[in-house]
């Protein structure tokens, strides 16, 4: 089993690499059959959860991405993190036609680990305000 530590870190770098669009990070993190949930998705293999990732809402900027590990012992990991999201300006229109300085989004992650490869990740947060307070766009939108 690996260490808390690398644990911690791990999940944060997952974490990070998904708000980045980062897929390959991601892919080297999880093994193949992880299996997720969060408010907005869930998926049941990396494949799936990669596709997820790619799918992301593009009328939505991360930004000012923080992630604090917590102490978990045994084969988890958990983390409190925070996000501001913030509704881009449609095609053709300056940054002054974007309508909201953004939703602060805070939830907390917990992870599972097998063989040092994350194989179940829970995300939690309050996806109805986001959705509230930046308005449901086309895409389907808030996923860290």
């Amino acid at each position: 089993m690996t260490s808390s530590a690398a644990r911690a870190s791990a999940l944060v770098a997952v974490l990070r690499a998904a708000v980045e669009g980062d897929l390959e990070t991601v892919a080297g993190l999880c093994a193949d059959d992880v299996r997720v949930w969060s408010p907005a998705r869930a998926a049941s293999s990396r494949q799936e959860l990669l596709d997820t990732l790619g799918e992301r809402d593009q009328e939505l900027a991360y930004s000012d991405v923080e992630i604090v590990p917590l102490d978990v012992r045994g084969p988890y990991a958990c983390a409190e993190w925070s996000v501001t999201l913030t509704r881009r300006a449609p095609a053709g229109e300056g940054p002054a036609a974007r309508s909201d300085a953004g939703v602060s989004l805070h939830g907390a992650t917990v992870a599972e680990f097998r063989d040092g490869e994350i194989c179940a990740l829970r995300l939690y947060w309050d996806e109805a305000t986001v959705l509230e307070r930046l308005g449901a766009g086309r895409g389907s939108g808030t996923r860290p």
